[in-house]
């Protein structure tokens, strides 16, 4: 990987880590608990339930993806930084910079 390559990942990683915090604050605020004492139907309170685990299924996501992009910013200087975490090959640049969390090749992680 080229120092330009490096940068330009360091630049993805921290654009993906910005996005994700948000997102993470958005989902807290739509997991937060139903009041019983809220005026709406029986019906909308099923879906607000509903609602609220599907939030919470994306917010654990959000918070496992900022966990990966910060560990691969900390290991970004390492020499095997970029290499396939199963089979060792390089991993190639366009689905670092599409999926920067990513630490396998395409290939392993069919």
């Amino acid at each position: 990987m080229t120092a330009e390559e490096r940068q330009e990942l360091i630049t993805r990683i921290n654009e993906e880590i910005t996005a994700t915090k948000a997102r993470i604050l958005e989902l807290e605020e739509l997991v937060k608990p139903i009041a019983p004492d809220n005026a709406i139907g029986r019906l909308s309170r099923m879906d607000a339930i509903n609602n609220r685990s599907v939030n919470e299924a994306a917010l654990g996501s959000a918070q496992t993806k900022l966990n990966k992009l910060q560990q691969m910013l900390s290991k970004i200087d390492d020499a095997d930084f970029g290499r396939c975490s199963m089979c060792g090959r390089p991993i190639r640049m366009a689905r670092l910079i599409y999926m920067p969390e990513s630490d396998r090749c395409i290939n392993c992680a069919r």
